[in-house]
């Protein structure tokens, strides 16, 4: 009586066994087109549910072509990648994750077969062949991106990237770099590379945007005629005193590209257009670097960094000359130039200047009210850079008087 309905009418779609004893359902889409379920049923009565659901996401305007998942990944992925208005850093590394890492396992499969057990096995295969934690991270947000247009674009249902936190990276801390160090290497590397190891570290840049800076973006304070004050304490009279605050202003980064080209483009967010006020106590080492023959070019618009040959510095080119001023500043090899940035901000922080102020002399964007402080900053960031100013002279003031009394030992010696 209830076993086999066999000619029954439906409102809509249709069921009917297949010789292997499973049922099949049978529905007309919004298109007009008849469509065969992707999947079969062990039963009839779940096979009419299965249209009773079909035809529940028609009325909702949920339903999804079953046919349009079938493009493969790689032609989606590439599509994708080619439709967006993206950095030509940003377009070179996200080619290489779909190239390198995603392309070869899940690049012929249709984004209708990428399942969350298929996904989980692609990213262990690609940890279990050692490809750094990092770059799996990287991969994962780039194929979880490109499949939550896919969402969007009503080709698939689901984003089947659903492993809980895959798309984070845990990094190893870097190291830190010590003031001792800082001005170690700045004296240890290339005279024509001092200032840009002493921007690295009191003005947080990048290497690409050191690398971008004018020589209008630096600001130098006037020289002033010493105080008498100043004279009756032993200055030179004729001497100008450098004192004051420069300030540098950055709103450029320039990007090396795998082919070797280098293009400007704009920081890595809206945080990243910003001034920051130095510490005068890197003054000489500033004025220093802008009289040296060729270190920049002529003219406000001049590049403040050349090479020695008159290029723009390349990072692979540089890092030879920074690890040779590491080691013979004897400071922790591990240091890369990078990490000044982090020492910069490490001491801006003992400066007691508060998280939305260190944001905003490095330039991250990571919360909006960073991002609205930052116009409001420019007394205040003076004041840090007075502050870091005086951690500059503490502590040479302390590496001088123990350099003295060591000079006294030898001499009673």
């Amino acid at each position: 009586m209830g076993g086999n309905n066999k000619g029954r009418k439906r409102r809509f779609g249709s069921v009917r066994k297949l010789p292997s004893g499973r049922f099949q359902a049978r529905y007309l889409g919004p298109d007009g087109l008849l469509r065969t379920a992707e999947e079969t049923f062990p039963t009839q009565t779940a096979a009419e549910q299965h249209l009773v659901d079909l035809e529940a996401e028609m009325r909702r305007g949920e339903w999804i072509d079953p046919d349009a998942g079938k493009v493969s990944f790689q032609e989606y992925a590439d599509k994708w990648i080619s439709e967006r208005d993206l950095e030509d850093r940003t377009r070179e590394l996200y080619s290489g994750y779909l190239r390198n890492h995603i392309g070869p396992e899940l690049g012929g499969m249709s984004l209708s077969e990428l399942s969350p057990p298929r996904i989980r096995t692609w990213r262990k295969d690609l940890l279990d062949a050692s490809v750094g934690e990092s770059t799996v991270a990287k991969s994962y947000r780039f194929l979880r991106t490109v499949l939550n247009t896919a969402v969007d674009d009503e080709l698939i249902r689901k984003n089947p990237c659903r492993i809980k936190g895959a798309g984070q990276e845990s990094a190893a801390e870097r190291p830190s770099a010590t003031l001792e160090e800082v001005f170690g290497i700045a004296a240890s590397i290339q005279p024509r590379y001092r200032a840009l190891v002493l921007l690295a570290a009191f003005g947080q840049l990048r290497f690409g945007e050191l690398v971008a800076l004018r020589r209008g973006d630096l600001t130098m304070p006037k020289r002033r005629k010493a105080t008498a004050e100043e004279v009756a304490a032993g200055t030179d009279p004729a001497a100008l005193i450098d004192d004051g605050t420069p300030v540098l202003r950055v709103d450029r980064a320039l990007a090396q590209l795998d082919s070797g080209e280098q293009k400007l483009k704009g920081p890595k967010s809206d945080a990243g257009h910003r001034t920051v006020a130095l510490p005068s106590a890197i003054l000489p080492e500033l004025r220093l670097h802008l009289t040296a023959t060729g270190y920049t070019d002529p003219g406000p618009d001049g590049r403040l960094f050349r090479g020695p040959k008159g290029a723009t510095p390349r990072r692979t080119n540089f890092n030879g000359i920074w690890k040779a001023a590491v080691r013979a500043a004897g400071a922790n090899p591990d240091l890369h130039l990078h990490d000044l940035r982090h020492a910069g901000a490490t001491l801006t922080a003992q400066t007691g200047a508060t998280l939305k102020e260190i944001m905003s002399r490095i330039g991250h964007a990571s919360t909006r009210a960073a991002l609205i402080y930052q116009h409001a900053t420019s007394k205040r960031d003076h004041e840090i850079a007075a502050a870091l100013d005086a951690l500059i002279r503490e502590a040479r003031r302390t590496a001088q008087e123990a350099d003295d009394g060591a000079n006294e030992e030898g001499s009673a010696a």
